[in-house]
Formats: structure tokens, sequence, C-alpha cells
């Protein structure tokens, strides 16, 4: 393997859930790589037990296309999400080593079947070769904001303060009801009437659609744009996070959060009480930290970024490694 990092060549390796192959591919950019970008498929019962059974699982593994993975290995390999981490654990066997293997959130196994485990604090992983982050690794820094400032530039002709509204969707953890989003229209229309200025609002693919056309409905009344999928054009939500003077999040969702906390803003996750487990502990955490407040008055004195940190771990073992 080179000794710089950024010389190697990598995969990126994910179920195809978009927050999880994000994750690792803002770690690949971070080591300045150019991955290949793999989206697994796993028949069963490898799809069931990943990352646990092993045996016979290169010829279970096929990429979006259709493709065998095969042989030459990456130098460095960056998965995330459980069914990948069954890829990541089995390169740094097909490869005698050679391939050095970065799994990103807890693998659902021992850590040294990887040479890293890279995970949040809330996953509780101990390990020695474990990387612990308070949030999740995204690409936001200010080089990012400003490309979305850039290509986002009529966001800014909307009066302030301009308020970025992201919205998720119930998980296992929070429940995002009925109830839930009229108080969340409430709380923000109760801002408007205070100090007006209007709202940047993005939708997410997980939001159900008569909950977003309500939405659509009920931000209407204010100035602002409404992004509810591609019907409403290209998405802007690199845009929508450089642009707003502060940012209202639903608390569904360690990746939005963590990226909205990314840009130095003040950034508020509405209706944190009703969440549980985890992802309770990962935004109490957060707001000890300081990088959440509890409300649109309150102020965030730094941006949560750790990806650079991460990335700089990585390749100092990459390079140290015997």
């Amino acid at each position: 393997m080179s000794p710089d990092a950024s010389k190697s060549t990598c995969w990126v390796i994910s179920d195809g859930a978009a927050g999880n192959e994000r994750q690792a591919r803002a770690l690949a950019g971070a080591l300045g790589l150019e991955p290949r970008v793999l989206q697994l498929r796993l028949s069963q019962p490898w799809n069931w037990l990943s990352p646990h059974l092993t045996l016979g699982a290169q010829s279970a593994m096929r990429d979006e296309g259709g493709s065998p993975i095969e042989a030459p290995w990456p130098d460095i390999a960056i998965g995330c999400g459980r069914k990948a981490a069954l890829l990541t654990r089995c390169l740094r066997r097909w490869s005698a080593g050679r391939c050095f293997t970065v799994q990103i959130l807890d693998p659902r196994t021992d850590p040294r079947h990887f040479d890293l485990v890279v995970t949040p604090k809330h996953d509780r992983l101990v390990g020695k070769n474990v990387i612990e982050t308070l949030g999740a690794l995204n690409p936001v820094d200010d080089e990012w904001l400003s490309r979305g400032r850039e290509s986002f530039r009529h966001l800014g002709a909307f009066p302030s303060p301009r308020i970025g509204v992201l919205i998720g969707a119930s998980t296992g953890a929070v429940r995002l009801d009925d109830d839930y989003f009229r108080s969340l229209v409430s709380m923000l229309g109760e801002q408007h009437a205070r100090h007006g200025g209007s709202f940047l609002v993005s939708t997410s693919r997980r939001t159900p659609p008569l909950m977003a056309s309500r939405l659509r409905t009920e931000f209407s009344r204010w100035p602002g744009l409404f992004w509810g999928g591609p019907q409403d054009g290209e998405n802007p939500y690199a845009g929508i996070l450089a642009w707003s003077d502060r940012i209202v999040v639903t608390p569904d969702s360690v990746n939005m959060i963590s990226e909205a906390c990314a840009t130095g803003k003040p950034v508020c996750a509405f209706g944190s009480e009703r969440v549980t487990g985890k992802l309770r502990m990962f935004q109490s955490q957060l707001g000890s930290a300081g990088f959440l407040v509890g409300s649109l008055s309150g102020d965030t004195v730094q941006a949560l970024r750790e990806t650079p940190e991460v990335a700089a771990l990585v390749g100092k073992r990459m390079r140290t490694r015997t």
C-alpha cells in the first residue's frame, strides 16, 4: 500500500441506504480519494446473517448492476452499515491483509474483524481499533457551504431570518405523528409572527407523501421555499444549510442533525423529548456539548466537524501499520 493514503485505490461500500453511503463517501473524500462506490446486494441467507456468515460469501455478493465482487482488491475499503460490514470484513481476509478495512457504525460483530471501526459514542462500542465520534460523518465544511450558497444564490433573496426546516419521518425511536407536525408548524408560525423572515423547507425520501403535501399547504402561508422531491426541481439541501440563519430539524435522523450542526449555526431538534434509546442519548450528548440549542433563540458557538479528524486518524493508521 502507498504510504500516501490519497494515492490509494478505494471502495466505498453500502447497502444503498443514502445515509450510510453518504458517511462512507464523506470519509473517502476527506482522505482525498476517488472511490469506486459499490451498493452491495446479498442473496439469502447471507443477507439475513450479515456480517456473521462468511463461508461462501463471495458467491452471494453482487454490486447494484449484478456484477460479481472480484479482485483486484482495493488498498482501502470503507463500509457503512451491517450488510456492508460483511464485504468489508471479507476483504481483509481475501486480500491477505493488504486491503485496509474501515467500518463505519457498529458492525454488529467484534471490531477485531476490521482494521478500524468508526462509530458514534451512543453505540457504546469498545475496542483498541475503535474511533468514537459524537455524530455522523459528513462532507459539510466551509467550502461545501460556499458551493451551496453559490449554486442556490436565489435563496439569499428570501427575507431574514431565514429558518431552514429539515423534515424526516417516524422511526423506531421516535413517532412523528399529526400532533407533532401541528406543534412544529405552530411553533414556527409564532416565530414568524414575532420576527418575520422566511422558511426554507426540505422533506426527505422517508417523509410520507400525504404529510409532505399537508406541510406544503401549511408553509405556503409564509415566504420561502418548499422542496418535496424532484418535482420541485434540483434538491436545494446544500443551499438550505448554507443560506439559513437558524435550522430546525425533526429529531429522527443522526445524519440530518449532524449535518445541520456542522454548519455552526443554531440548530434546534424540535421534539427531542419524544426520542428514546440511543437516539435520545445522541441528542443529549450534542446538547451538553453545545451543538444543539433548546429553542430558536439559542446560539451555537462552534461547528460539529469530525470528519477531517477521523480522516487524519485513518491516514495515520494506514501509514504506520505493520
